[in-house]
């Protein structure tokens, strides 16, 4: 198992656990974050974005051009900024760390 520790955008924590590979984005929409995933990890929006943790963003894999891409479109982007459904759990990750950001909402849940 992997664990994920989120914190939500009021500053609430969240801790949860998923199988190696898992995807970061779908443990968080399970665990009730609002994290909406339009385009239901196609890398079509930024409805995903996570702030994580600076101890972690070194231990993920470079972000891909059209990642960073849809980062330009995210409000409250970071230099640790992510989409989390880029974010597959690996054994390494165990403990990940992320912030959802304010920002953040999901739209299916309204």
């Amino acid at each position: 198992m992997v664990a994920v520790r989120f914190t939500d955008p009021k500053g609430t924590i969240v801790e949860a656990e998923a199988e190696a590979g898992d995807n970061l984005l779908r443990l968080a929409q399970a665990h009730g974050l609002p994290l909406e995933g339009t385009c239901e990890g196609q890398m079509a929006c930024s409805t995903c974005h996570v702030v994580v943790d600076p101890q972690w963003f070194d231990k993920l894999p470079d972000a891909s051009e059209e990642e960073e891409d849809m980062l330009d479109f995210a409000a409250d982007v970071r230099r640790t900024s992510r989409l989390s459904c880029q974010i597959d759990l690996t054994e390494e990750l165990d403990g990940l760390s992320v912030t959802v950001p304010a920002d953040s909402h999901d739209a299916r849940r309204m």
